[in-house]
Formats: structure tokens, C-alpha cells, sequence
């Protein structure tokens, strides 16, 4: 199975809006996770695996494929890293995790208030 592709239909949308052609590739289960991962530095696939907890090998080795063939990560000799382009998404979801912990507060604060 082939990666998204920008131009190219892609879950939630026929056109294959850039934007929707990585969220597309990001929201496979694991994508983002395995992504999340590799900016903590580069490491071994039985390392991933650990740092990724509940992944099984069949998944993490075709999210590796995936995001390899995006060019976000790369072999190296410590095993698996991200790439130039794969630290610059990276940094683009931190500020995206960080209105994440907003929103949860949010909607905790929301569930907690007295009806």
C-alpha cells in the first residue's frame, strides 16, 4: 500500500489537499506516534518498539516503511532518525500538543462544573 500522496485522494478528501494527504499519513494508527518517538533521537527498532509500548512489530515495521518513503525518517547507524524534514513536522506538533493539553483541560473543567 502506497503512502498519501499530495493531489492524490486520501481519506477525507478527492482532491488530496497537502494538509489532508498528511493527516492522512500521520493518523494511520502509530504514524504520529512512531514520529513522536524518533524526536526523542535516533534508536534501534527494539528500542522504537519499547518507547512505543503497545505497537506490535507488523505495524511499527509498515509505519517505518511509510514514514521512510515520506522522507520524515532514515536508516542511520543508530537504526532509525528523523530526517530534516521530520524534524521540522515535529516541531510543527508541538505547538498543536500543547493546545491539546488546553482543550483536554477544557472539556475536564467543562465535566466537572456543577449542572
Amino acid at each position: 500500500m502506497a503512502i498519501p500522496t499530495p493531489g492524490q485522494p486520501v481519506r477525507g478528501s478527492r482532491s488530496g489537499a497537502p494538509i489532508m494527504a498528511l493527516f492522512d499519513l500521520l493518523g494511520r494508527r502509530w504514524g504520529m506516534g512512531v514520529l513522536w518517538r524518533l524526536s526523542e533521537g535516533p534508536c534501534s527498532f527494539r528500542v522504537l518498539q519499547e518507547r512505543c509500548e503497545t505497537i506490535s512489530p507488523t505495524i511499527l515495521n509498515r509505519r517505518l516503511k511509510e514514514l521512510r518513503e515520506a522522507e520524515f525518517i532514515v536508516r542511520c547507524d543508530q537504526g532509525y532518525c528523523l530526517t530534516d524534514l521530520g524534524r521540522e513536522l515535529h516541531q510543527m506538533l508541538v505547538p498543536l500538543s500543547c493546545f491539546s493539553r488546553q482543550w483536554a483541560e477544557v472539556l475536564r473543567d467543562e465535566t466537572e462544573e456543577p449542572s
